[in-house]
């Protein structure tokens, strides 16, 4: 990777690298070497400081990522490590590089960010997209870089007037659509076919029926809360009625999932959610098939096909549901694992099944968010735009 300074002496990042060890639970084990190499002493002690204050998992995996881009990108782009506190002038480069006009970029290579940068960073598999950035990526960096320039005991200028004005010019300027983390949603059918195509006895198979229809039934969780699923969270309900219009019929067996912290609740909330029938006896399944009954319950299997004690991480739960993609016939590109969020609302809309019900269960705090899913699927069978046909 060429980032123009010199790579830190051997013992130097061995000793990063030993430093990061200690919060192996949350930083991808391939990604720790890299952070190694880019990131400072102080931005080590920094995320170790930020571990033990007990910020969530996911909010320090995101802020970790982030400085590694950040500190990457100051690198390739200046020559140096990241000053703290960033001065303005540096916080309106980074904007300039990442939001740009397309059309001004035609007839002037100089706009955007620079060809010796991007090779920079590409070479480093941390910049995917030829054209500017999306917005939101760029704000969640700069907000990264605030909380972290907090926490070092320094005031950034992130709501220096000049910057607030940059940001708003350059989003006006790139025109770039927002777009959906998923292509495409994973409904009702897709997920039918994913299980066939899981539907072998190996191990691998188990858990991966488990790991979707877990996800997509109890609300389309996030690939982070999936991951992170303790056994612990697991409880035991009193079977329900098949028919809630017979609570005397048959019965159907019934789990609640303590969701603790999430992206949308606290640890100590008692926010929960249910899976009741089938979900529950593919999950039972996948529990006593690989013996847990403590920890981690979805669980990385080795090529052997033996249980590991480590937890996936959300990135694993993501090229799960890609290679299940592909085995079904589908294309991968356009499916993640958000995918399972969004197609459970699709779900929900296309069986008439009211929005504010719908989000008890998914957990959306903002009818705003949860509803562009679910209007969606109602335009696309309602009347509205079948007036001429």
């Amino acid at each position: 990777m060429d980032l123009r300074l010199p790579k830190p002496a051997p013992d130097q990042k061995l000793r990063r690298a030993e430093a990061l060890d200690a919060l192996d639970s949350v930083l991808p084990f391939d990604r720790r070497d890299f952070l190694a190499e880019i990131l400072t002493d102080d931005d080590v002690a920094t995320l170790r400081h930020l571990a033990k204050e007990g910020i969530g998992e996911n909010s320090l995996r995101a802020l970790a990522s982030d400085l590694g881009y950040l500190e990457a990108w100051s690198l390739a782009a200046t020559g140096f490590s990241l000053p703290w506190p960033a001065p303005e002038a540096l916080l309106i480069k980074f904007v300039a590089h990442h939001l740009w006009d397309p059309a001004k970029r035609e007839t002037d290579v100089s706009h955007g960010m620079p060809e010796d940068v991007t090779a920079a960073l590409k070479s480093a598999k941390l910049l995917r997209v030829d054209g500017p950035h999306a917005p939101n990526t760029v704000r969640r960096r700069l907000s990264s870089w605030s909380t972290l320039t907090g926490w070092r005991g320094f005031v950034g200028k992130f709501n220096a007037p000049g910057l607030r004005s940059a940001i708003k010019l350059a989003v006006r300027a790139s025109a770039r659509p927002r777009g959906r983390k998923s292509k495409k949603a994973v409904t009702a059918d897709i997920l039918t076919a994913l299980l066939k195509a899981c539907a072998g006895d190996r191990l691998v198979d188990v858990r991966d029926r488990a790991l979707l229809i877990t996800a997509f039934a109890s609300g389309g969780r996030r690939r982070s809360e999936i991951a992170s699923l303790r056994f612990e969270q697991i409880v035991e309900e009193e079977p329900v009625p098949a028919d809630p219009k017979a609570p005397d019929g048959d019965k159907l067996p019934c789990l609640s999932i303590r969701l603790g912290r999430t992206k949308t609740t606290q640890a100590d909330s008692d926010a929960f959610v249910l899976l009741v029938g089938r979900p529950v006896l593919v999950l039972k399944g996948w529990l006593e098939r690989a013996g847990i009954s403590e920890g981690a319950v979805f669980r990385g299997i080795d090529r052997w096909g033996n249980l590991e004690k480590r937890a996936l991480t959300p990135q694993a739960v993501n090229l799960i549901l890609k290679r299940r993609i592909a085995e079904a016939g589908f294309d991968p590109m356009a499916f993640s694992a958000h995918g399972l969020r969004s197609g459970y609302l699709t779900e929900t809309a296309r069986r008439g099944i009211p929005l504010p019900e719908a989000m008890q269960q998914s957990q959306h705090r903002s009818v705003q968010q949860a509803s562009n899913y679910y209007n969606d699927a109602e335009r696309t069978l309602g009347r509205a735009a079948r007036l001429i046909t």
